[in-house]
């Protein structure tokens, strides 16, 4: 019985599969693609969180700049009394924070929501403490005590305020002669950390309403003068 001799392999072939090298090489690429993805995926979040963190201080801008701008828009001819019983001109207002309030005015359309039996008149002050710019309003216009602030900005590294006369003068207090006087806009400085400096203007409310220059007082008296 004669015997055929099995197939030969070639010189230098070897079975199917992959070597350890190769195992290695496509290991080491696969843990290059993972770090990648991680890398974009981590730098996608950040850049997220980043966008996300821009348009919330851009909301509380907005929110504070619509609160001043309710304010002084709708600020009314006005006297009003303190806690104390002392009586406060129609509109105050100073460049910089002391112990007195930066501003304090009367102003008109307060809200309503819940129909409760109060005037649309409402007392507010703006203060500066702390690195926040605070916001106060009174339950009553005339003797009420003051309750707590609401922030409309916090990180404030430096704040100046200056107020228009009827005159066209900027000043950087307002004191008037007469008390019934209001400035016919004011002008906020303001600069938070890590954020860009803002210079805003806002109208008064009542300012069309004012007596003439001639008929008044020469406005606000500036520091110094």
């Amino acid at each position: 019985m004669v015997t055929e001799p099995g197939p030969q392999l070639a010189p230098g072939r070897r079975d199917s599969g992959f070597t350890l090298i190769e195992l290695l090489v496509a290991v080491m690429i696969f843990a290059m693609l993972a770090t990648a993805g991680v890398a974009l995926l981590r730098s996608s979040v950040d850049g997220q969180a980043a966008v996300r963190t821009h348009l919330d201080a851009l909301a509380d801008v907005q929110r504070g700049l619509a609160t001043l701008d309710a304010d002084l828009s709708q600020a009314v001819v006005r006297i009003s009394r303190t806690d104390a019983g002392t009586l406060a001109p129609v509109f105050f207002g100073r460049a910089a924070q002391g112990d007195e309030p930066l501003m304090q005015f009367v102003r008109d359309g307060w809200a309503n929501p819940g129909t409760l039996r109060r005037p649309s008149l409402q007392k507010v002050e703006y203060w500066w403490r702390d690195g926040r710019l605070e916001r106060i309003g009174y339950a009553a216009v005339d003797g009420a005590p003051a309750p707590e602030p609401a922030v409309l900005f916090d990180d404030v590294t430096a704040l100046t305020l200056r107020y228009r006369a009827r005159n066209g003068a900027w000043l950087e207090r307002w004191a008037p002669a007469r008390p019934i006087d209001m400035p016919t806009a004011v002008e906020i400085a303001l600069t938070r950390r890590n954020a860009a400096p803002l210079t805003l203007r806002f109208l008064v409310g009542t300012a069309m309403s004012q007596p003439p220059v001639d008929d008044a007082a020469a406005g606000g008296l500036a520091d110094g003068q």
